[in-house]
């Protein structure tokens, strides 16, 4: 089982670099389900294996100037803060035991997994419709009251449920700071990398033990994927690629929530 979940950290490598993103969402699911790494402990290592590997991307845009460093900070200081609380406080708040729907106990890991799963379906609902062109602006503005309001959102999940949230930050800052596409995606993976790292580093205070060399070792693997995946990208296309890998993640949406209720 290990062996195949490596084989799956490939994978979600692999769709990070063909079609930039989405990727990371599956990860929480692998290290639950073909790990068997409990919840709480699973949203915090995907922070890590998620932040450094947007970490690792966003260094390419970088280099070619596809990261908007003022609207990154903008966007990037009210999603951190929602990350420090969220990891800090509300996470740990959770009661084990929430509450019961007939027989079935709704848990903390049960409620997360749940959460995650909705989170995994807005995501492929987003990769499978057909986008709309966006305008290409003259120049960035900014709609701060709506950017401030949309980064906490998106801080407040990554703290809860392990994702980076591109697929919320990407549109937020085409429509709300009048980004360019490629340059609204290089600012993305920035945003993440720091939201999802703050979060991991926020999380070690909660953690007895942290498993560093499965860390190292699921991230190293993904990171080939990136790699690997970027060699292809340029030909092989988006367009086909983007949708089918968000019926893929619909499906694992649907299954992890009747895992967690109907299966039990």
């Amino acid at each position: 089982m290990e062996i195949f979940g490596y084989a799956c950290a490939i994978l979600m490598g692999l769709s990070l670099g063909l079609i930039g993103g989405g990727g990371s969402i599956l990860t929480v699911p692998i290290l639950v389900y073909l790990f068997s790494i409990d919840v709480v402990t699973a949203t915090a290592y995907s922070l890590f294996i998620v932040g450094f590997t947007s970490l690792i991307g966003s260094f390419n845009h970088i280099r070619m100037g596809n990261v908007h460093l003022r609207t990154a900070v903008l966007f990037g200081i009210p999603s951190i803060i929602a990350v420090f609380i969220t990891r800090a406080f509300i996470v740990p708040a959770i009661p084990q035991h929430l509450f019961n729907i007939g027989t079935l106990q709704i848990t903390k890991p049960i409620a997360l997994l749940l959460l995650f799963a909705v989170i995994m379906l807005l995501a492929s609902f987003s990769m499978i419709r057909k986008k709309k062109e966006k305008p290409d602006y003259d120049k960035v503005q900014y709609n701060y009251p709506l950017i401030i309001i949309e980064g906490f959102v998106v801080g407040t999940i990554t703290g809860l449920v392990g994702a980076g949230g591109g697929f919320l930050i990407v549109p937020a800052l085409v429509l709300l700071a009048h980004l360019p596409m490629k340059k609204a995606i290089g600012s993305s993976l920035l945003i993440i990398a720091t939201n999802s790292l703050l979060g991991f580093t926020v999380s070690l205070l909660h953690s007895e033990k942290t498993d560093w060399k499965f860390l190292l070792t699921f991230s190293a693997i993904a990171i080939i994927g990136i790699i690997t995946g970027s060699m292809f990208s340029k030909n092989v296309s988006n367009e086909k690629l983007k949708p089918a890998f968000g019926w893929f993640v619909l499906i694992m949406g649907v299954y992890i929530i009747l895992k967690e209720t109907l299966l039990k």
